[in-house]
C-alpha cells in the first residue's frame, strides 16, 4: 500500500509539472515573444531582399550609349544621362583627332547593361608621343631605314641627298637639324633621311673645296682661282 501510495503521489507531482511547463510554455507572455520573433525574422529578410534587388538592380537594363570620337567631358555626360559611370583606362594617340577624344569604350555601344555599370574609355593623348631614334646613320641601306623607321612608327618626310655611296644613310634630320641615337622624337615630326647618292658624288670627283667656293681641274690648269 505504500508504495502504491508512493507511486500515485509521484505521478500526481509528475503530472502537476506537466501542466506548469505547458502553462509556461503558452503563457501569453511567451506565445506574443514567439510571434514577435518570427515577425521580426520575416521583416529582416524582407528588407534584406529588397535591398539586395536595389543594389544589384535587378531586372533593371540600359543600353549603352556610342561616345566614340566624342570629347571626353561629352561621353560623360552622356553616359551620366543613363546612369552610367565613365571611367578612362588608357590612352592612345591619333594625330588626325583632337586631345581628349574617346578612341574606344567598353562594353561596346548598344550593350545593354545594369544602371550604375563602368564603361571603360581609351582617349586620345594629350601629349605626343616620342619614341627614341634607332641606330640608322651609317649604319642602313636606304631601304632598311625606312622599313625599320615606319616599324617604329616615325614620320617621314622628304630625302635629303649628299655626295656619298648611293642609297647608304649618312644622317637624320629633324626640324632642320642632326639628331642622334637615342634621342626622343615626337611621332607627328617628320623625319628626313640624309642619303648618299653616288651620282652626286661621280660629279665631285674633278672639283676641289676652297674656301667655301668649288675649283675644278680646269680652273686650276688655267691658273683661275
Amino acid at each position: 500500500m505504500f508504495f502504491i501510495a508512493n507511486f500515485e503521489a509521484k505521478k500526481e507531482q509528475n503530472d502537476m509539472s506537466l501542466k506548469d511547463f505547458s502553462k509556461k510554455i503558452f503563457s501569453p507572455l511567451v506565445f506574443g515573444n514567439l510571434i514577435a520573433l518570427v515577425l521580426a525574422v520575416i521583416l529582416v529578410l524582407a528588407g534584406l531582399w529588397y535591398w539586395m534587388a536595389y543594389y544589384t538592380r535587378h531586372g533593371q537594363s540600359v543600353e549603352v550609349p556610342n561616345v566614340k570620337d566624342m570629347i571626353l567631358s561629352d561621353a560623360e555626360f552622356a553616359l551620366g544621362h543613363v546612369e552610367l559611370e565613365a571611367v578612362v583606362i588608357d590612352s592612345s594617340y591619333n594625330r588626325s583627332l583632337p586631345a581628349g577624344t574617346v578612341l574606344d569604350q567598353l562594353p561596346a555601344s548598344g550593350s545593354r547593361v545594369k544602371a550604375g555599370r563602368e564603361v571603360y574609355l581609351t582617349i586620345n593623348a594629350k601629349q605626343t608621343p616620342t619614341l627614341a631614334l634607332p641606330d640608322i646613320a651609317d649604319n642602313c641601306s636606304l631601304r632598311e631605314a625606312e622599313a625599320k623607321l615606319k616599324a617604329y612608327g616615325f614620320k617621314l618626310g622628304p630625302i635629303e641627298y649628299v655626295p656619298g655611296d648611293k642609297d647608304w644613310v649618312l644622317g637624320v634630320k629633324c626640324n632642320g637639324r642632326n639628331v642622334a641615337v637615342g634621342e626622343r622624337i615626337p611621332i607627328d615630326m617628320p623625319l628626313v633621311l640624309v642619303v648618299g647618292n653616288s651620282d652626286v658624288s661621280d660629279e665631285m670627283e674633278d672639283h676641289e673645296w676652297t674656301d667655301g667656293e668649288v675649283v675644278t681641274d680646269a680652273d686650276v690648269l688655267t691658273g683661275d682661282e
